[in-house]
């Protein structure tokens, strides 16, 4: 069996993309994800993703990196990663470039994983856990934060899950470009908090997510504010590219600091680190250069007891990739997932989704690979674009 999937040649590149017209998504809008398929001489099919400029990412991937894997082992995924890193570093690799690197680095663990028929988390260090515990990204659900957080907090408590994250100070740091919050856009972010509080008390734990919109003196307002609520974490309060401003965050609060699914590649998580400026340390496999990528920054994590959480956002395939890594690697704090995405928009598109227990905990994936596929109607309704052996 190894020789024949060490023996595994590339000979196809596809992306595809979604017609949004064609396909339903439950209503959840336009789906942006770009999908990468390898195809090899064996007929098996790794599959990858990313997000969230199809446009610019799979440009990458027939322009820059399809040249490098044809005619390749795709078992060989450090030194595919080297060569695709090598071709697009030469002029700024941390965009679009480093998330359409991921998407195949996934689509390549797939390839392995179906080869060997194994899941991918016996790649990587087998089962750490069998219980991956998850918190909810309240985006689309039921139930608003904004305006009925004690009731989107019950609901989520009766499914099992007793982590949630929100952003509640939004409105004010877009409408004052993060300059300032004044005394009654503060009160009106503290309200939901108030409320899930109110509603279900300590049983919920409750991430506040800044997407960076903040300067740090009021960074440090907010945070003061929410201390007798006792929140598991502040995300992102300072725009990402400045780690120094940080650390001086990190010393004035007393909630733990989390940043950042905006770093790509190990070289800014050393400098993250080094910075001593998160507690927990946050990554996106589609976009910090992949599986091969993330399990190297999760080890520079655990080097500096330091533990990790996954952002887990986009789609099917990262999210497959998510639970994977979740179970392999031992220094995971917790896993965010949507449930407005693993209960509607994935199951409209792809075969089989991990999905969390009563308890509230993803259980490892048993299917081969990353343990789903896309649906053969979905398929069907992609624009293609190809590269492979004959080009």
């Amino acid at each position: 069996l190894f020789f024949f999937a060490s023996a595994m040649k590339i000979t196809r590149v596809e992306t595809l993309k979604m017609n949004p017209k064609h396909v339903p998504t439950q209503g959840l809008g336009e789906v942006a994800y770009s999908w990468v398929c390898i195809h090899t001489d064996t007929g098996l099919v790794g599959y990858g993703e990313t997000f969230p400029v199809p446009e610019a990412e799979t440009s990458i991937i027939h322009s820059k990196l399809a040249n490098v894997l044809l005619g390749e082992d795709p078992f060989n995924t450090e030194l595919l990663w080297k060569r695709m890193f090598s071709t697009v570093n030469w002029w700024g690799w941390a965009g679009a470039e480093c998330r359409a690197l991921s998407a195949v680095d996934i689509a390549l663990w797939d390839l392995k994983g179906k080869a060997l028929q194994q899941p991918v988390y016996n790649l990587i260090g087998g089962k750490f856990r069998d219980r991956i515990r998850t918190y909810n990204t309240c985006y689309n659900d039921e139930f608003d934060f904004l305006t009925d957080a004690d009731q989107l907090a019950t609901s989520l408590l009766n499914k099992g899950i007793t982590a949630m994250k929100i952003w509640p100070f939004d409105g004010a740091g877009k409408a004052n470009n993060g300059n300032f919050i004044s005394n009654a856009q503060l009160q009106q972010g503290l309200d939901p908090v108030r409320r899930i509080r109110a509603a279900v008390g300590d049983q919920m734990d409750i991430m506040i997510e800044g997407h960076g919109l903040w300067n740090l003196p009021t960074s440090v307002r907010i945070a003061k504010a929410l201390e007798p609520y006792n929140v598991a974490w502040l995300e992102e309060m300072l725009p990402q590219d400045h780690l120094p401003s940080f650390r001086r965050l990190r010393e004035q609060v007393v909630q733990p600091l989390i940043i950042s699914e905006r770093l790509m590649g190990k070289w800014a998580y050393a400098q993250l680190l080094q910075q001593q400026a998160s507690d927990i340390i946050m990554l996106d496999i589609s976009w910090c250069g992949g599986l091969t990528e993330a399990l190297k920054i999760a080890a520079l994590a655990d080097s500096h007891q330091l533990p990790i959480a996954p952002h887990n956002c986009s789609g099917p395939f990262t999210h497959q990739a998510n639970v994977h890594l979740g179970t392999a690697v031992p220094n995971l704090f917790v896993l965010e997932s949507v449930q407005t995405h693993y209960l509607k928009e994935y199951p409209s598109l792809v075969t089989d989704v991990a999905v969390p227990d009563a308890d509230g905990c993803f259980h490892p994936p048993e299917g081969v690979g990353l343990g789903t596929r896309l649906k053969p109607e979905i398929m069907a309704a992609m624009e293609v674009t190809v590269s492979d052996l004959r080009k």
